[in-house]
């Protein structure tokens, strides 16, 4: 089984309390990371400085997570690479039975879930060009970045177009 990019060693640190390294971690992300608009994909480089420190109970874990996002613009379709930055910081238990969500395994700690979790929740759900970015136009389809002097043709509804001609009747000021 080959091992992950994402594990590191702590025996050095295992019930040392108050003991302390830091440690960086390049490589290329094996998974990509996220399933939505924007992902991290398979390949990409990610660099995590990470500051272990032992404690009675187990490993704290602080890291700060670099690398780069990619998709579409919800707007205009274009390409958008999105640099990233998270941190995060979690403890890793020596016992299962402590109510913490990670423990240590084989004098090991494996960050890949938690670096996971902390990527995939900085992702943005509509993620822009830019933040003025007018889109496509709904007729042609063509990006309104393109073509500024372009305006799109408002559409009135059907069910409204009734109203269009409709004038509000001034009044002489009494209610």
């Amino acid at each position: 089984m080959p091992t992950s990019p994402y594990r590191v060693d702590v025996r050095d640190l295992m019930h040392r309390a108050g003991e302390m390294r830091e440690k960086s971690l390049a490589f290329d992300v094996p998974e990509q990371l996220g399933a939505s608009v924007v992902t991290v994909p398979q390949g990409t480089p990610i660099e995590i400085d990470l500051r272990l420190e032992g404690l009675h109970e187990g490993i704290l874990v602080s890291a700060t997570v670099v690398t780069t996002a990619v998709g579409d613009c919800v707007r205009c379709l274009d390409r958008v690479e999105l640099p990233l930055e998270v941190e995060f910081q979690e403890v890793f238990a020596y016992s299962p039975d402590d109510a913490f969500d990670y423990t240590v395994h084989d004098n090991h700690v494996d960050c890949e879930p938690v670096v996971r979790d902390a990527v995939v929740l900085s992702l943005p759900f509509q993620p822009v060009c830019r933040p003025d970015c007018p889109g496509l136009d709904p007729e042609t389809g063509e990006r309104l970045a393109d073509h500024p002097e372009r305006k799109p043709r408002e559409i009135i509804d059907p069910r409204w177009a009734a109203l269009q001609g409709f004038a509000a009747e001034t009044t002489d000021g009494t209610d």
